[in-house]
């Protein structure tokens, strides 16, 4: 049992490698990046409607992020800047969002196409994207949702709130490995990568709440904002290699059923 689960963990390995999982790692870290920029535009052109009779929520909003030195400097010159460009922020994010953030669904689902070893959908992959981007947007809110609801419970009702936060990242997953490839397969074969990604993406999450604001702290004391772009590339980059590890899972379990059949 623990040859063949070595020997399948090489061939995952080996199959990460020939369809250059790393350069896919590296444009899902790239355009998610680009994403986020383009959703923190929105954010603060957002900011900028409500924060125009409150002088204080720049300090507010730094304060509640944990933020100090030149992260949280960034946050009030950026809060400060939306007051005055409010309107024009609000066009730039929103059709900055749906253009890279379809190309940012484009490139995972290059991924699964690659881990599968079949074509794309060429230009359709960006309408593709534009359905997956909305589709996403609804699981990840009403996850956030149904945990922030949990919270209010005691603390005895902890694992439902674990357990509503995994279903969410489930939904995520099977949302995107139905989606986003060109090739069509079966639930019972999306189902497990899709736990392994639920898992894997909770992690992320969990560090992205504890130790990315603290190392992002650290970095923008010592390196400025090089450190603070440093530390958010670092976590897409983990997020880009967990998606496409996904991906080839999924894709060795598929030939495993058509083998096995």
């Amino acid at each position: 049992m623990i040859r063949r689960t070595i020997d399948w963990a090489r061939d995952v390995q080996r199959r990460y490698s020939q369809m250059g999982g790393q350069a896919l790692a590296a444009g899902i870290a790239l355009y998610g990046f680009l994403a986020l920029f383009a959703l923190l535009v929105l954010a603060v052109a957002v900011l900028g409607f409500i924060s125009v009779d409150d002088k204080g929520l720049a300090r507010d909003l730094s304060h509640d992020l944990g933020l100090d030195g030149d992260a949280a400097r960034i946050v009030r010159d950026a809060v400060d800047a939306a007051q005055s460009s409010r309107r024009l922020t609000t066009v730039v994010g929103v059709v900055g969002i749906l253009w890279i953030g379809t190309s940012f669904a484009m490139t995972i689902g290059a991924a699964y196409d690659a881990a599968w070893r079949v074509p794309g959908r060429g230009v359709r992959s960006r309408a593709r994207g534009f359905v997956w981007l909305l589709g996403a947007t609804v699981l990840l809110a009403a996850s956030g949702w149904a945990t922030a609801l949990w919270d209010l419970l005691p603390s005895a009702f902890a694992p439902l709130v674990v357990l509503t936060t995994l279903a969410g990242n489930l939904g995520v997953w099977l949302w995107t490995s139905r989606v986003l490839p060109s090739r069509r397969t079966s639930l019972s074969v999306m189902l497990v990568p899709a736990i392994i990604g639920a898992f894997a993406l909770e992690v992320l999450k969990v560090l992205g709440a504890y130790v990315v604001p603290h190392y992002v702290t650290t970095s923008s004391e010592l390196y400025g904002t090089l450190g603070v772009v440093f530390a958010i590339l670092l976590w897409l980059l983990v997020f880009g290699r967990v998606t496409v590890y996904v991906a080839v899972i999924e894709a060795k379990r598929g030939e495993s059923r058509a083998t096995s059949s």
